[in-house]
């Protein structure tokens, strides 16, 4: 018993023949000549040691042993054919499902997807939050959103903004301690965020404040932000999640440097799934967005470009 399979191109030119009833038409349908296609079946039958077919004048009929392998190519084709048009073909062309951290979520991207529902009425939205980056072993997510440097494996990246971090206070906070700028901060309660990148020591060594030691830490950014809501003290935020509520009035932005984060926000996904229409759809919106949302909200800010060095 032949422990390796014959060549794969005999088996299928076989398997076309074998369909169409002859090398004619089935060098038509793969744009080859029937000589070539003969030549691939002759070869097969030589490497499997019988023949395939009965070959008459304008058709060929399949032999007892052709008619076992026709059976058994058949199925292994189309079961080949099923997982290529898996791979390749959205199995929910009208539902998005996008995994993104929780905070970004909540506090920049769900505010804004009513454009994007008026826009598409007939995509559903699915929006899963959660920090750990999605591994796309099925199909239930067709992209992420994620806060980092686009280096994720076999995923493809596109990068959509940069963000920058700088201190932020619910207005009675301000009044209570007499803010009026970032040299004041290292008498106050500091927010500080537990994940790389958001160290106050940092920050205000980085534009040259007097340092201050913070007094509350949260593991998350949804956290801080709820802290400095709170009226807890001054929080160390990104652009991103603290701009809607400087706007309505609820949070103020302390002085007017910036500095900007070594981390940015990607699109993240299989090179294929970027391929899907809904997703090319939802990157188009979403660069619009990002456009707006940039010019309106970065260009009163007195940005350092300097990166932060990560906590170790």
């Amino acid at each position: 018993m032949k422990s390796r399979l014959p060549p794969l191109q005999s088996v299928y030119y076989f398997y076309m023949a074998a369909q169409a009833g002859s090398f004619k038409i089935a060098s038509e349908q793969l744009f080859v000549s029937a000589a070539a296609i003969s030549q691939q079946i002759r070869q097969l039958e030589e490497w499997l040691k019988c023949e395939l077919f009965i070959r008459q004048h304008r058709r060929v009929h399949l032999t007892t042993e052709g008619q076992i392998l026709y059976k058994y190519a058949q199925k292994g084709f189309s079961e080949l054919y099923a997982g290529i048009q898996r791979l390749t073909q959205d199995p929910s062309p009208n539902q998005l499902s996008i995994s993104t951290h929780p905070a970004f979520a909540q506090h920049w991207l769900v505010p804004k997807l009513q454009e994007f529902r008026q826009k598409h009425p007939d995509i559903i939205l699915l929006i899963d939050p959660k920090d750990a980056l999605v591994t796309f072993q099925d199909d239930s997510v067709d992209l992420c959103i994620r806060y980092g440097q686009g280096n994720y494996e076999n995923l493809t990246s596109i990068k959509l903004m940069d963000e920058v971090l700088y201190p932020v206070c619910h207005p009675l906070y301000q009044k209570q301690h007499q803010i009026e700028s970032v040299n004041d901060l290292y008498r106050v309660d500091l927010i500080e965020d537990m994940i790389p990148d958001m160290s106050w020591e940092l920050w205000l060594n980085s534009i040259g404040a007097p340092t201050g030691r913070p007094t509350l830490q949260y593991e998350g950014s949804l956290f801080v932000l709820e802290g400095a809501l709170a009226v807890q003290g001054v929080a160390l935020m990104k652009h991103t999640l603290a701009h809607r509520y400087i706007q309505e009035g609820k949070l103020i932005r302390i002085g007017h440097q910036a500095i900007r984060s070594r981390y940015s926000y990607y699109i993240c996904a299989p090179e294929s799934y970027l391929q899907r229409k809904k997703v090319k759809v939802f990157i188009v919106w979403i660069q619009e967005q990002i456009a707006t949302f940039t010019l309106s909200g970065l260009n009163e800010l007195d940005i350092i470009e300097r990166t932060i060095i990560e906590r170790t």
